[in-house]
């Protein structure tokens, strides 16, 4: 029986364009539930765009449009991104749903009836461009923008009352959050006193949002809205069976959105008694060039940007480097160099070159059929051994959602192929046992085939092509067998998958 997998990234707030951060996140989550396909997983994959609160509403007023509209504008943004990068969601949800509003209304009415909400007024620091109030503390060290002093009554949601059950939550389940470095910050901010949170705002002030259905004055704090998707999508409250096939879930957040999901989220979900979720990924940012991105210094990588990458090299090798390269447990930089770089190293040099090599020798020497496998030796069973191990390693960084080091294994087999091909020489074997030189390019282009598919997650138009390329009826998307290549078989026609970068064309531009 398939085991239940299901993944999020976070709502993208749509009061700008996506960029290399939501698009890192998304890719991420997408290649984790693509490997989990493939092992069989019933695997549900959920994104979408966070879509109330006051940036919203300001934002459509500058522009002369109503809230709704502002929003069909950049979910359609978010999802004209998603589509170019073909990703695999199951669903893509927007907090202005029906379906969603439903949800966040019951939950309300029911933590307001058990007592967990009450009505109090505040007087004190509100950032409007974080939607947030704040303390005396943050203030005064200016780590919020856009400050102001405000007196304003309000419904409070219980949270400090789960303070110490958080606390224990987390210290018993290690791998509720992770990387370590983000538990252990969420574990030195519970340490001092948790205070509970405002959940409305009054409508006289912030009318785009879901309406309290115990006060018709107030709508919800967009926060408290958007992070009950994670529940609605799956079914909560409309289909107990598929509800309770996925959830718990797997959030892939970034870092900056640590204390909303490790301290309001859990919390919350303890309030109105359902499980917390599996594990809360919180990844790190990517810098521009050794350097903070920023548009004022114009190394702030956006659509177009991630477009004319994805134009010159093919949007698998911009998948590929985000998957290998990404910030995954710490901050991690783009830079043009290292990208093409990672490019010709790994998929141009080890990749392509390899089955270019391959076929050419299996054209040349076998009229461009699949020899026989032949007596494997020690150097063919090794390489076989190796392949289980190569997926045995990478099936356990799926589950740590490692991603980072799923893309080196993999690679790194890739590369042992080449040093078999350079220990073997084929070329020259061929002139005295041409049985041997079948059985050492079988045995190649098995390895080759067997990399591919264990690559597809990260390389999806190029793994397809070239399972294409082996003229099989196979399709790529599961894990085959080392040994399964069909003698005689006639390989279709070979192309270069990955044509080599010039470097030189960085100096000129």
């Amino acid at each position: 029986m398939p085991r239940s997998f299901f993944i999020t990234t976070p709502l993208y707030y749509v009061n700008d364009k996506p960029h290399i951060g939501s698009a890192y996140t998304t890719l991420i989550a997408d290649i984790i539930a693509q490997y989990h396909r493939m092992t069989g997983d019933d695997v549900f994959f959920l994104t979408g765009t966070d879509e109330h609160g006051q940036k919203v509403q300001q934002a459509a007023e500058k522009n002369g449009i109503s809230p709704r509209e502002h929003c069909d504008i950049y979910a359609a943004r978010f999802k004209e991104l998603w589509s170019y990068f073909d990703l695999s969601f199951d669903d893509f949800i927007r907090t202005t749903e029906d379906r969603h509003v439903k949800v966040v209304q019951a939950v309300l009415m029911s933590l307001f009836e058990k007592g967990e909400i009450y009505k109090d007024t505040y007087e004190g620091w509100y950032s409007v461009a974080d939607e947030l109030f704040i303390s005396d503390k943050d203030y005064e060290e200016g780590r919020y923008r856009d400050v102001r002093r405000i007196s304003e009554t309000n419904y409070y949601f219980r949270m400090s009352a789960y303070q110490e059950r958080l606390i224990g939550y987390i210290e018993a389940h290690p791998d509720f959050i992770r990387p370590a470095n983000r538990r252990n910050e969420i574990l030195g901010f519970l340490r001092q006193p948790l205070k509970d949170l405002c959940i409305s705002r009054p409508k006289e002030r912030l009318a785009w949002g879901i309406e309290l259905p115990f006060d018709k004055d107030y709508v919800t704090y967009v926060w408290f809205d958007a992070l009950l998707n994670y529940i609605t999508a799956p079914g909560y409250l409309s289909d107990d069976a598929k509800f309770a096939a996925y959830w718990p879930a797997v959030h892939l957040i970034g870092k900056d959105i640590l204390t909303t999901h490790c301290v309001y989220w859990p919390t919350m979900l303890m309030a109105a008694g359902i499980p917390l979720p599996r594990t809360v990924f919180a990844h790190g940012w990517w810098t521009s060039e050794g350097q903070k991105m920023s548009k004022s210094l114009g190394n702030f990588i956006d659509l177009e940007t991630i477009r004319g990458y994805c134009e010159s090299v093919g949007k698998d090798a911009f998948r590929y480097f985000m998957a290998k390269e990404g910030p995954l447990f710490s901050d991690s930089d783009f830079s043009r160099d290292r990208f093409y770089q990672t490019y010709n190293s790994d998929l141009a040099n080890d990749f392509g070159n390899l089955v270019n090599r391959v076929f050419k020798l299996i054209d040349k020497y076998f009229d461009g059929r699949i020899p026989e496998a032949g007596e494997p030796g020690e150097d063919e069973l090794a390489m076989m051994e190796a392949s289980v191990q190569c997926r045995e390693t990478v099936l356990a960084e799926v589950e740590e959602l490692n991603v980072n080091a799923v893309a080196s294994t993999v690679i790194a087999y890739v590369t042992s192929i080449n040093r078999y091909l350079e220990k073997t020489e084929p070329w020259k074997l061929a002139k005295t046992d041409l049985a041997g030189t079948g059985m050492v390019l079988y045995a190649a282009l098995a390895s080759l085939r067997f990399s591919a598919a264990l690559l597809y997650p990260l390389l999806p138009e190029k793994m397809t092509e070239f399972f294409r390329m082996l003229n099989t009826s196979e399709a790529p998307g599961h894990i085959v067998q080392w040994q399964d290549l069909k003698s005689g078989t006639p390989l279709g026609e070979m192309k270069a998958l990955f044509p080599r970068f010039d470097m030189q064309l960085l100096e000129n531009s």
